[in-house]
């Protein structure tokens, strides 16, 4: 069975992209690699081109999601793999890989109409390594990607089902009605829960390799005015130690260190009745269609 590898790179439609630079940048630690003629921000976190791209939109929401796979053969075979399930895929087109800086793409939509691409061949600056003076110790990508997209989708449980027969992902948890799914080490590259909300994207987790750094992160937006979605916790089913802040278009995302990994040769999939160790106590709201235990992926 083919399957994607890691959740390579993302996409989002923003609203303020001066307030994306300043908190990318300032807060997160990111590098800004290129800026496109409409003043689209490709970020950099570590060796690959670019792994989250922020374009000029009203959406202020996930445009696209990248699963990279190993290569051509891959691609052809995990192509073909969706459209057996019932999905269309296209060519993604020579202009479009070169956007996204890859080899070769096909796109196609997961079952909430979910713009989604499949690809190989990123496009790596082994020759400009990557450093922040932000995030010093650099994130944890690699073999597990740049990190997990949570996701509000039609029907979880459908959804579910596409990613791990169409795209051979697997079950790492639940916490309440969310499933979490990884497609190599990471514990979660995907999480999901069904919503009647519009807006797709609850948050984007970028995972450090020191506690230092998150705590540094937690500092600047208390002094830079960074809303917090939630204080510092650690959560039950990834171990991560992380925190949530608001970004300029209303999603989250997640800063964290720690996160567990999985052994797909021993891991025991299991139910955990809350999201968190300790700590995480939410600083706004979160969507009325979620119990306590399901308010912290």
């Amino acid at each position: 069975m083919a399957s994607v590898s890691q959740l390579g790179y993302a996409g989002a439609a923003v609203s303020d992209l001066a307030a994306w630079e300043r908190l990318a940048v300032q807060v997160l630690g990111l590098e800004v690699a290129d800026r496109g003629p409409d003043g689209t921000l490709f970020l950099r976190m570590d060796e690959h081109r670019s792994r989250l791209t922020l374009h000029p939109g009203a959406a202020d929401d996930i445009a696209y999601i990248g699963w990279q796979v190993r290569d051509a053969k891959a691609l052809e075979q995990a192509a073909a793999q969706i459209e057996r399930f019932g999905a269309s895929v296209s060519d993604g087109g020579r202009e479009l890989a070169q956007e996204r800086h890859v080899r070769e793409l096909a796109v196609f939509a997961d079952p909430s109409g979910i713009r989604s691409e499949l690809y190989y061949g990123p496009e790596v600056w082994i020759d400009r390594p990557f450093l922040s003076d932000r995030a010093a110790s650099g994130f944890v990508t690699g073999e597990q990607g740049f990190g997990h997209c949570v996701l509000r989708v039609d029907d979880a449980e459908a959804s579910v089902r596409f990613y791990c027969e169409a795209l051979g992902m697997r079950v790492s948890d639940y916490i309440g009605a969310m499933t979490f799914l990884h497609c190599n080490p990471r514990h979660h590259s995907l999480a999901m829960m069904s919503s009647s909300e519009s807006k797709r994207l609850w948050h984007w987790m970028l995972q450090v390799n020191s506690l230092d750094d998150v705590g540094r992160a937690y500092d600047r937006c208390e002094e830079l005015g960074v809303p917090l979605a939630s204080r510092l916790g650690r959560h039950t089913n990834d171990r991560m130690v992380s925190f949530y802040l608001q970004t300029p278009s209303g999603f989250e995302i997640e800063y964290g260190w720690g996160g567990r990994t999985v052994d797909d040769a021993t891991w025991q999939v299991q139910r955990h009745p809350s999201g968190r160790v300790w700590g995480h106590e939410r600083t706004r709201p979160v969507s009325a269609a979620l119990s306590p235990a399901e308010a912290l992926p």
